[in-house]
């Protein structure tokens, strides 16, 4: 089992948490804003990694203890934090949903790295996690991840329009989210 160092990317503290916790027969899909980091090339960066998983914080820990992760020490709060990286790791409650849709694990993709490999939703997924908060906090900044997922990443957008529809937001609206992505991605970078 790899080592976590001081020199390892988000990306591979996700590969080895991911890896170890399906090691040790845990199911656990990373999202959220580790999964924009990670489909943005870096453009955003997420302060923790928010694996969705159906085990309790008991079969969590000794996993990650292995890894040299510490609880919180909030019984019910399924976080923990490694001395050697910034980021901290989480554990929202499945199931897996972005807005209405449900997603089984099976559908999210797995990421082969040296170091372990790495479930994780998919980058259409990420858009309509992001798209979801969005809709449902008024989140500029995660329709702006949304936005950085799209333009960076091949985007399914047959099921993102569904999605929309399914969601009850206007086509109005998916033009303009679809505009938007097609104006970042004529964008020279900086």
């Amino acid at each position: 089992m790899p080592d976590i160092t001081e020199r390892s990317s988000l990306e591979e503290v996700a590969a080895i948490v991911s890896d170890a916790l399906e090691n040790a027969g845990i199911t656990a899909i990373l999202s959220g804003g580790s999964a924009v980091t990670i489909y943005s090339d870096n453009a955003y960066l997420s302060r923790d990694l928010d694996f969705v998983t159906a085990a309790m914080v008991a079969d969590l820990k000794p996993v990650l203890e292995r890894l040299g992760f510490e609880h919180t020490g909030v019984p019910r709060l399924s976080q923990f934090s490694h001395p050697k990286v910034e980021w901290y790791v989480e554990f929202p409650p499945s199931p897996l949903t972005f807005g209405n849709l449900y997603v089984n694990p099976t559908d999210c993709d797995v990421i082969e790295l040296p170091v372990g490999k790495l479930r994780i939703i998919t980058p259409t997924q990420s858009v309509m996690d992001r798209l979801a908060a969005t809709y449902a906090w008024n989140d500029a900044q995660s329709r702006d991840q949304a936005i950085l997922v799209a333009a960076n990443q091949d985007i399914d957008w047959a099921a993102l329009e569904l999605w929309f529809a399914n969601e009850g937001v206007s086509k109005q609206e998916y033009r303009r989210f679809r505009d938007a992505v097609g104006e970042r991605k004529n964008t020279p970078a900086s």
